[in-house]
């Protein structure tokens, strides 16, 4: 049971970076200090699903096929992250 858990958890984390697009259609989405948490909150979220997938598929052994899916999507969204999270704090640490 609690692997089937996990599974649906990293399942939905697929989808939840995908609901930044509806958000981005407002003005006020658009508007300069509101577009930088909403991009980094996302980021943070895409990171942490990644490493929460990669470890319930390493550490608690959830290795059904849906899980492999679900690690590589989460991996490319968790290294996507990471570069978006990057180029936001790379220029001001420069």
């Amino acid at each position: 049971m609690e692997k089937k858990f996990l599974t649906a958890i990293s399942v939905l984390l697929i989808f939840v970076p995908w609901t930044i697009l509806p958000f981005r259609s407002f003005d006020w989405a658009l508007e300069s200090p509101v577009a930088e948490i909403m991009i980094s909150s996302y980021a943070v979220l895409m990171v942490l699903g990644g490493v929460f997938t990669i470890l319930s598929y390493v550490k608690a052994g959830v290795q059904n096929n849906l899980m492999k899916v679900c690690l590589v999507v989460n991996s490319l969204y968790a290294a996507g992250g990471i570069v978006a999270l990057g180029m936001m704090i790379l220029p001001k640490v420069v």
